[in-house]
């Protein structure tokens, strides 16, 4: 039978589909399941994703995904790390560079998980929503304060559903703690203490300097991307990247992301008003090491925020590196101060509370306040599913997803400033042979408060700090 003009025109396209689920209003679209008997999926219902990083961390988003969504392309710079999955999924295509994926399959991509080191997220995910695609990027979403603010504009230009990989953000406790603080419970908050074991990597160290060869199974020049061009060395892969400038952000933007995010949502907060931090200092043989390109051992990094509405002036204190605060006099010397990885404790005018990572376990100080103290009665949503198809949902226009870029870029912003004053904590680390007239006041090492102009997104008190603002990219890699 032929099919009509009219007919033709009222026919949806499956990309028309996924398109229009991504604004939200495709609900009416999707065949309920009950329909087509119980454990069958419409086509419709499910989503193209392809993953770029397809090993390491992003086993989790394949494992997570892979019964519910169809995974069509597979992304990796290194082979042997993404083995595991090319060999789960043979009949699916896979590459080398994300731009050479991202041709190839155009048409057939809905979505995209980016779970690549944290230098190559905004290129990466800037090059999705360009096309269309949704996208879920890891934590910490961005590496810089100028990549999330043109990823979060982009994303709005193009109607695509965002989600960071802070999945705290889904999980229920961090609604209980939002409950808990909002409710009252200890009055007024202007404190909060935040302390990770981060890094359990190294950090503190020289940078290598002879090199080393780069193994057969990886691209180095597509995993260096926008920074510049170094000779490989093993200090860097797989997972120690993260304690280097030029591909991570240090603990506070690695765990920072899971354990402020509670607090952050609970307190409405937003960017920072001022920040200062003090790290601590590398000897060798006496003499004082100036480690540029490696992050700090630990640090100590204290921000400031402004009254929102009702609620005041906040202060948020971050430890890593073994650094924690004092434990506290409500709380009994045989009893827990946080967990092996991390905890909060928040400050309020009628009391004090702790918390783990992701908020979870939310408890009132002295801790047999717990017995007398009925808990909040909820009243925020609570969501089933993971936090990565609690994202693919939302792109199909069911519910919303947990950690947008509407709010995971100012989330991701307050860590990058706080790393500025970690970076601009000894002076003697920019200073890079003679420097302009303007520099004469700075010339001297110790702690500096940075003073923030969220609204242009630069330091106004310290110009050596907007440096780091946005980064030098290798030609070809600009954003």
């Amino acid at each position: 039978m032929s099919t009509t003009p009219t007919e033709k025109k009222k026919t949806l396209k499956r990309r028309d589909f996924v398109k229009t689920a991504g604004l939200g209003a495709a609900g009416f679209f999707i065949v309920p399941r009950h329909v087509l008997g119980k454990g069958f999926r419409a086509p419709s219902d499910k989503l193209n994703i392809a993953l770029i990083g397809a090993g390491g961390r992003a086993n989790s988003h394949r494992d997570a995904l892979k019964d519910t969504e169809n995974l069509v392309a597979f992304c990796d710079v290194d082979d042997a790390r993404a083995k595991e999955t090319y060999e789960m999924f043979p009949k699916v295509p896979h590459y080398r560079d994300f731009r050479k994926m991202l041709d190839a399959q155009d048409k057939q991509i809905d979505a995209v998980v980016v779970t690549t080191p944290d230098h190559t997220h905004a290129v990466t995910a800037m090059a999705a929503i360009k096309r269309n695609k949704h996208v879920y990027v890891e934590k910490p979403l961005v590496h810089s304060i100028f990549e999330g603010r043109e990823l979060l504009k982009a994303a709005q230009k193009h109607k695509v559903v965002t989600q960071m990989g802070n999945q705290g953000a889904s999980m229920d406790c961090n609604r209980e703690l939002v409950e808990w603080v909002q409710s009252g419970a200890i009055g007024d908050v202007t404190r909060a203490h935040i302390w990770t074991n981060r890094p359990v990597w190294p950090q503190g160290i020289p940078t290598p300097k002879n090199g080393a060869k780069v193994p057969s199974t990886l691209e180095w020049d597509l995993w260096l991307g926008p920074a510049q061009m170094r000779d490989y060395d093993p200090a860097y892969l797989p997972f120690a990247w993260r304690g280097w400038w030029d591909y991570g952000t240090g603990s506070f933007g690695d765990m920072g992301c899971h354990l402020v995010d509670p607090v952050y949502r609970a307190l409405k907060l937003s960017l920072p008003t001022s920040v200062e931090a003090s790290t601590s200092t590398v000897w060798l043989n006496g003499v004082e090491q100036n480690y540029t390109d490696s992050c700090p051992p630990s640090s100590f990094v204290k921000m400031d925020f402004a009254a929102r509405g009702t609620m005041p002036a906040f202060e948020l204190f971050w430890y890593d590196g073994g650094l924690r605060p004092m434990r506290p006099a409500e709380l009994g010397s045989d009893e827990p101060f946080g967990s092996w990885d991390g905890g909060v404790l928040i400050e309020g005018s009628k009391g004090k509370m702790m918390c783990g990572i992701f908020g979870e376990n939310p408890t009132l100080l002295p801790t047999k306040r717990m017995k007398d103290v009925k808990p909040p009665t909820p009243w925020l949503p609570r969501r089933k599913g993971s936090h990565q198809q609690i994202w693919a949902d939302a792109c199909k226009g069911i519910g919303e997803a947990t950690s947008p870029f509407e709010y995971a870029v100012p989330l991701t912003e307050t860590l990058n400033i706080g790393n500025l004053a970690v970076r601009c904590y000894d002076i003697k680390q920019l200073q890079k042979g003679k420097q302009p007239d303007w520099w004469a006041p700075y010339d001297y090492p110790g702690r500096v408060r940075l003073d923030w102009d969220a609204e242009k997104g630069v330091c106004k008190n310290f110009k050596p700090a907007n440096e780091w603002v946005k980064r030098e990219y290798r030609k070809g890699w600009e954003l």
